[in-house]
């Protein structure tokens, strides 16, 4: 058996391992991107190897899983994950993320604490060079807020369909106490959590919440909504009015648009002409508008009337702030 082909098998037998309720072969197909055949070829290749594949009735198909798990003999990390992970870990700890931080260091401990003394002695020189010779660039950006305390009730809230009781320091009305659903949690430069106080979700910055308590009442998100999918209706983390988005990439900034994503729905369309048009359907024009001023007179707002409002309402703030400044400094 050629490595290539045995690694993958590999690959196929750890993921049928780390689910509890298996996978199709549909699936097996998708995440090894092969053909079904293929995929049934893996799969009996990965019951010769391992006779405890179990399969289970889930009609109208079949799933396929290693309930057991598998030894420690084929679980040992590489050089190259264990850096990932410690350079996911740094990077939380520099924006500021110490509960995510503290819970990959932590899952780095197990790693490693699993792996057998041999193996650890021969991972240790390459793990060395690798977290000597890369490091994260550090961006400037507000540093998101992350209590343990308040992920914990709000997981806690998620986890036991329960609602959630807080203090607000923000809206109309701050310091008001809260009774809500709780959604979900979106991290970014900021962190929010997404929940329904009665109108719809909304997002409440997590350093705003005081006070927090997981209550008795029973609450969960309504069937259909998708955090993710409520997440891609903004640029960046501000809802609201959605519009229909239509830049002008000019030809000088076209192979850099070609290689950025301005939201996750984009449809890029390159130009006869060198320029790339970009359409996609969001809400956070504001932020948009932020994120276009770093283009400089590489982007043209074709689309909506509303977003060249906000370009040019954040350009007249910014000429009278620092016109007024150097007024002041003249006299």
């Amino acid at each position: 058996m050629r490595h290539e082909k045995a690694g993958r098998l590999l690959d196929l037998a750890r993921m049928l391992a780390s689910t509890a309720e298996g996978l199709t072969l549909d699936e097996m197909a998708e995440r090894m991107a092969v053909g079904r055949r293929t995929a049934e070829r893996m799969r009996d290749a990965v019951r010769d190897l391992f006779p405890q594949l179990e399969e289970v009735d889930d009609p109208p198909t079949r799933r396929f899983r290693i309930p057991a798990g598998l030894d420690g003999l084929f679980q040992a990390p590489t050089a190259e994950e264990l850096a990932a992970l410690a350079a996911a870990a740094e990077l939380f700890a520099q924006q500021g993320a110490g509960a995510r931080a503290g819970a990959l260091r932590s899952l780095e401990t197990k790693v490693l604490s699993a792996t057998r003394a041999a193996a650890r002695r021969k991972l240790a020189p390459d793990l060395e060079a690798l977290l000597q010779a890369e490091t994260i660039a550090v961006q400037a950006g507000p540093r998101p807020f992350e209590d343990q305390a308040v992920l914990a009730a709000v997981r806690e809230a998620l986890l036991s369909l329960k609602a959630l009781r807080f203090r607000y320091q923000g809206g109309a009305t701050p310091g008001r106490m809260r009774d809500v659903t709780p959604f979900g949690v979106l991290f970014g430069r900021s962190n929010y959590l997404v929940a329904d106080e009665g109108q719809g979700p909304r997002n409440w910055r997590l350093d705003r919440i005081g006070d927090i308590a997981v209550s008795d009442r029973a609450a969960s998100r309504p069937d259909g909504f998708s955090l993710q999918a409520y997440a891609d209706e903004s640029f960046g983390i501000y809802q609201d009015d959605t519009e229909d988005v239509v830049l002008r990439v000019t030809p000088a900034g076209a192979s850099d648009a070609l290689r950025w994503r301005f939201h996750a729905n984009q449809v890029v369309e390159p130009q006869a002409d060198g320029a790339v048009i970009v359409r996609f359907r969001a809400s956070g024009m504001l932020e948009l508008a932020w994120h276009l001023f770093t283009w400089g007179d590489k982007v043209e707002v074709l689309a909506p009337a509303a977003l060249k409002q906000v370009l040019i309402a954040q350009i007249d703030i910014a000429r009278r702030t620092h016109a007024s400044e150097t007024v002041a400094a003249e006299s």
